[in-house]
């Protein structure tokens, strides 16, 4: 039995709600349905719209969304209709029928520069993961055919995926300008093909699912809650856009200080250690005085 999990998200559109899940249930693909007739080959959308509120149906990589009628408002059957759409992906339902071969999707993908000289991230144009994931050798990517295959290539060292975009740390053996277009086409070609990024229980097995995070966050002390708060909103937006993550990892209150973890392009950054004293440090202390000593981080 499938592990999925649903969660509902509101839009800018308040007669639309997406239903978003914790695997991919396509390959990369989209659809779209006006009515049951058009919706031959989607079982699960025929299964909605049975429900007479229904008047459209969006599937995509990692969300259903659903268009109601003014019958009725979202409040009422929002949490009824994430637990069919649940319990239906947990049984084994299908989404969308293959009734051919899988169609490649047309997909683009850029590279781009990070601070840290050994890191080159690669950004799709689609949504690629529901959470990100760090593999520092073939044998932690057993969970994930796309970094698997990158390891065979002798020059990557690590590889960091996150919501659209792949970063790879190489070894000094390689330099980008030999071996960037190569990387650029075999990433694009391997998610243009639909190819599994990370298996589909990868999520849960390494404890990466909204709930085991949201467990994890309930468990901490109220100044740790406070760091991890600051930490998502005002440092990991910056870091992601480099390539890379911080995760946080303890609070000491008897000495103030707080662990962190960094990864993908901010791991071995030659800027990190300035990024961390001159940048995360003072904004704890700034923003819990009294409450901070030091920051220390580790590579991840």
């Amino acid at each position: 039995m499938n592990n999925f999990k649903v969660s509902v998200q509101e839009t800018t559109n308040n007669a639309i709600v997406k239903f978003e899940l914790n695997q991919f249930i396509t390959k990369h693909q989209s659809f779209e349905f006006n009515n049951i007739d058009e919706a031959k080959s989607s079982p699960l959308a025929q299964q909605l719209f049975y429900l007479p509120f229904v008047k459209k149906v969006y599937i995509t990589s990692n969300f259903v969304a659903v268009e109601r009628y003014n019958i009725v408002e979202w409040d009422d059957v929002k949490d009824e209709m994430a637990e069919q759409i649940e319990t239906y992906l947990n049984d084994g339902g299908v989404v969308v029928e293959e009734t051919t071969a899988p169609k490649k999707v047309p997909v683009t993908v850029y590279a781009e520069s990070t601070p840290n000289p050994s890191v080159m991230k690669f950004v799709a144009n689609k949504k690629i993961v529901t959470a990100l994931f760090e593999f520092t050798s073939i044998d932690d990517a057993k969970l994930s055919p796309l970094a698997t295959e990158l390891f065979h290539f002798p020059f990557v060292k690590s590889v960091f995926i996150d919501e659209n975009y792949v970063s790879i740390t190489k070894y000094d053996m390689a330099e980008w300008q030999d071996i960037n277009i190569e990387l650029r086409e075999f990433i694009r070609s391997y998610i243009e093909n639909g190819k599994d990024v990370v298996l589909p229980e990868a999520v849960e097995t390494l404890k990466k699912s909204n709930s085991q995070l949201d467990s994890h966050f309930e468990n901490l002390d109220d100044i740790s809650k406070e760091i991890v708060n600051i930490l998502e909103e005002y440092v990991k937006p910056a870091v992601a856009s480099d390539g890379g993550n911080i995760q946080f990892i303890s609070y000491d209150e008897n000495t103030k200080n707080v662990s962190v973890m960094l990864q993908g392009a901010c791991s071995g950054c030659p800027s990190s250690t300035y990024t961390l004293k001159s940048g995360i440090e003072n904004m704890l202390k700034e923003m819990l005085p009294g409450k901070v000593n030091m920051v220390e981080a580790i590579n991840g």
